[in-house]
């Protein structure tokens, strides 16, 4: 599984359903969200957005329109998913160089709703096979559970990810630890498993990683940090980035830890949001960034525009989106070049 700053063909998005629960009551201010990602993604990879059919495809390309965001490098799939986090139920892509030839394949992973939490999510599970299809890919299919938000590798054979998500019963009960990990070494192509421990506050996946923790190179990692030790993300995060400094790459060299602050405490109808500056999406010459109307914005900004410095870091208001429990990573899915 390469990077995710490695070269992109595209990105692909499940478009959310006015019908659908992960944005009750505020679903009208989330198109518009992904019409301004979508507006930067198209100046530098090609987009694929599933979608239910024709219908809700013109739908959608008449949002976009009216948002001023380009379609020619835009392509829409008639591949329908109950819920947008086409992270977890989207096609994990895999590449390798054999005969001097370049080869891509897909991983199907079991896709359950993050511990059957949200049914029915049958269609969800079935997109990668589509991709698979679409593309006429190898598909692999592993036969347990596992979400693509849950797992986070440096593309060199290192593997970060949380106890609390994948050790939980919800998702595969029969299997040890040694067994989740020889799956992701045998279906990912990783020789070095790394885990933390718990996930942040308000975040019903369990403990992602991706909301927590991120390789921005090989050898380095930005962590999110709270400074309230009054803050109940306070201990979590140390206890995380305790675990962290300790870690080594496949070389077995000590990771390079770069903290990233948290945003405060952000609430909606008096529910707890996992919102989080490592949910960023790292795209061809540039990394999107949710911000959050916080005076650590432009701290986290900078501080990631340093460990991309080839890359435009640029930060969109997710506030509206992170009611849906998910940002920017949550909702994309990159496919290797």
């Amino acid at each position: 599984m390469p990077a995710e700053w490695e070269r992109h063909a595209g990105t692909w998005f499940t478009w959310p359903r006015p019908e659908g629960i992960s944005f009750p009551d505020k679903y009208d201010s989330v198109p518009p969200v992904y019409a301004e990602l979508i507006r930067h993604l198209v100046q530098v990879e090609e987009v694929n957005i599933n979608v239910w059919h024709a219908e809700m495809e013109e739908w959608v390309r008449e949002l976009l329109r009216k948002e001023k965001t380009p379609l020619d490098r835009v392509r829409f799939h008639h591949f329908p998913a109950y819920e947008p986090w086409c992270r977890d139920h989207g096609p994990i892509f895999l590449v390798r160089e054999k005969n001097g030839q370049h080869e891509r394949a897909v991983i199907d992973w079991g896709y359950n709703a993050w511990g059957g939490k949200y049914p029915p999510f049958d269609l969800d599970d079935a997109v990668p096979q589509h991709v698979a299809k679409l593309r006429r890919l190898p598909l692999f299919s592993p036969g347990i559970v596992m979400e693509g938000g849950s797992i986070e590798v440096n593309g060199c054979g290192t593997l970060l990810t949380t106890e609390s998500c994948l050790l939980n019963p919800n998702r595969n009960p029969d299997l040890s630890k040694a067994d989740i990990e020889k799956y992701l070494c045998d279906y990912l192509g990783v020789t070095n498993v790394l885990w933390l421990g718990d996930g942040i506050v308000g975040d019903d996946t369990d403990g992602h990683i991706d909301d927590m923790s991120r390789f921005v190179n090989p050898t380095t990692i930005v962590t999110i940090v709270e400074g309230d030790p009054s803050d109940a993300n306070f201990e979590i995060l140390r206890e995380n980035l305790k675990r962290l400094r300790t870690m080594r790459d496949e070389k077995n060299r000590p990771l390079r830890i770069v903290e990233l602050p948290m945003c405060g405490v952000i609430e909606h109808d008096g529910q707890r949001l996992p919102a989080s500056y490592a949910n960023f999406y790292i795209a061809n010459e540039m990394v999107l960034v949710p911000t959050y109307r916080h005076e650590n914005d432009a701290k986290a900004l900078a501080i990631l525009q340093k460990e991309f410095p080839d890359r435009r870091v640029i930060g969109i208001d997710s506030t509206e989106l992170i009611w849906g429990l998910g940002s920017f990573h949550c909702i994309s899915q990159q496919e290797p070049a």
